[in-house]
């Protein structure tokens, strides 16, 4: 069998229990399309169901006592290097992006309907960082949040891998849009076309007055409660993530039923006609990907370690030689 370069988990923790090696090169299912990565990215995604916690990533198909793919990464980007015998829509040659079977490798088979066409505007990583952050924005947005035009909008880790999407995606839907960041990516926020930034280490947005018709919560330790405040009648608040997953879980429901506001939890589903919209953005030029570090394949630990402490400014990349 033909090996390949591959970063490997074997059990839950930290990234330092990463490692590189070689592996069998994986064959394509029927179904299938064997991509050559030119690129991968880092989510929190991967960094959770690396660690096992919270627990519930596990029941979510992370696996009970060990990853359930030994090989951990979604997001890719690369060029077709064979295909299934049921595949039709892509052949040998194909730069494709979508979401793989363990990306963090040289090699990674995905299924034909989690691929598409690579626009070819973008770079192999500009693709990469795209999949699931920004499936993640654009379902918040549009499924959970039902966002319209003309609307107030505020997002709460506008700087961030899913935020900068997030931001790009509302303003293409013709929303107002607020974001919240930190001093030092007030400046990020503001070039990927926020009508407002508020630095959250200078202002409390939750005691400003103004009114939302729609927040979305994809960092930060605010209070459900807190936010409520500011959530206009009829208003919307979506939780994509933070530290109070769990309040917003219990807590949501509940306040959905008793007031004229909807307050909820959110997890994105991949399939194939979102990525064809994400695809449409791309090749418009309406989103454009906010790249803020590239990692080669061996420094994937490292890449996760700073995703870890909250600093990045857009998606972290990872280059696959």
């Amino acid at each position: 069998m033909k090996k390949m370069d591959a970063v490997v988990c074997k059990k839950f923790g930290p990234p330092e229990i990463l490692q590189f090696q070689k592996v069998e090169k994986p064959t394509p299912k029927d179904d299938q399309v064997l991509v050559k990565v030119h690129a991968a990215s880092i989510n929190a995604y991967d960094w959770h169901m690396l660690e096992g916690k919270p627990f519930l990533t596990r029941l979510m198909g992370g696996g009970l006592l060990r990853p359930k793919n030994a090989v951990p990464g979604r997001d890719l980007a690369g060029r077709v290097e064979a295909v299934g015998s049921a595949v039709n829509d892509f052949q040998v040659g194909d730069d494709v992006f979508g979401f793989g079977i363990g990306s963090f490798a040289e090699f990674s088979c995905a299924r034909e309907d989690r691929l598409m066409l690579k626009p070819a505007n973008v770079t192999f990583e500009e693709a990469a960082a795209t999949p699931l952050a920004g499936l993640t924005a654009l379902q918040g947005l549009r499924d959970k949040g039902k966002i319209r035009r003309g609307q107030r909008v505020l997002i709460i880790g506008a700087s961030g891998g899913v935020g900068t999407f997030t931001v790009q995606i509302a303003k293409a839907f013709g929303a107002e849009v607020t974001g919240v960041c930190s001093t030092e990516k007030v400046e990020i926020a503001s070039s990927i076309g926020a009508d407002y930034v508020i630095d959250y280490t200078k202002e409390d947005f939750t005691k400003s007055g103004k009114q939302y018709d729609l927040i979305l919560a994809i960092a930060g330790n605010y209070s459900i409660l807190d936010c409520k405040r500011v959530l206009g009648p009829k208003g919307i608040y979506v939780f994509i993530g933070g530290s109070r997953m769990f309040q917003a879980m219990i807590l949501g429901p509940l306040i959905s039923k008793i007031e004229n506001k909807k307050m909820g939890f959110f997890v994105a589903h991949s399939n194939k006609e979102d990525l064809a919209i994400l695809k449409d953005l791309l090749d418009a030029g309406k989103v454009k990907p906010v790249i803020d570090r590239s990692y080669p394949l061996s420094e994937v630990p490292k890449a996760l370690r700073y995703l870890e402490e909250g600093h990045a400014k857009g998606k972290i990349a990872i280059t696959v030689a």
